[in-house]
């Protein structure tokens, strides 16, 4: 019973970590794809937005991708739970089946935590040489002109932050429920074995 309810608590924890990356990696995206500003300048408009910083257009795919993915999962898994507590039917055995979509699933986790970081370690770079400038290159920032646009896209920063630190914890936490198929193998049969007899699958 001991060990139904350690799986029972993971698999509602994968579900809260899938949910808040999809939350917060929409939120970051929406954020900074529609922050705009237009200025006049002797009388010419110029208009500030996302697209005019290539590391912020890959923000928004990753954190856009990022977050349909993991809205895709977190229904795969409340289903899975749903099935289990309704004792569906299941193959009842975790074999290399059930090894080889866990696998999938580690690897897909991992990809999107490298990718998230990576597109906000980027778009950090990109704006914060935008807000500072350089000055040995004499490019000036840009901020003291289009506050209300870096404002909008610091915001859309600080989600996507958020939202890499909550996939790197889910990458986290699939490995570990890769990784304990393997712990000889009996434990994790035996703890499927004593569920609700269907044995499905992570």
């Amino acid at each position: 019973m001991a060990v139904i309810g350690l799986e029972r608590k993971v698999k509602v924890a994968e579900v809260a970590l899938r949910c808040l990356v999809c939350g917060l990696g929409a939120l970051a995206a929406a954020l900074v794809a529609t922050g705009s500003q237009t200025r006049t300048f002797f009388s010419l408009e110029r208009k500030a937005r996302y697209t005019d910083m290539k590391a912020l257009v890959l923000l928004v795919a990753a954190q856009g991708a990022a977050a349909g993915y993991s809205l895709l999962q977190a229904a795969r898994c409340v289903a899975t739970m749903a099935r289990r507590r309704g004792g569906g039917s299941g193959s009842g055995v975790m074999g290399s089946r059930s090894r080889a979509a866990a696998w999938c699933v580690f690897s897909f986790d991992q990809a999107v935590a490298y990718v998230l970081m990576a597109a906000t370690a980027a778009a950090l770079q990109s704006s914060l040489l935008g807000k500072r400038g350089q000055l040995e290159l004499q490019w000036m920032g840009i901020c003291d002109l289009y506050g209300a646009f870096c404002r909008r896209v610091g915001e859309g920063l600080a989600c996507a932050v958020a939202s890499g630190l909550a996939a790197v914890l889910l990458a986290a936490l699939s490995a570990f429920n890769l990784f304990r198929l393997y712990d000889g193998g009996k434990s994790s049969s035996s703890s499927y074995s004593t569920g609700n007899g269907n044995g499905a699958t992570w």
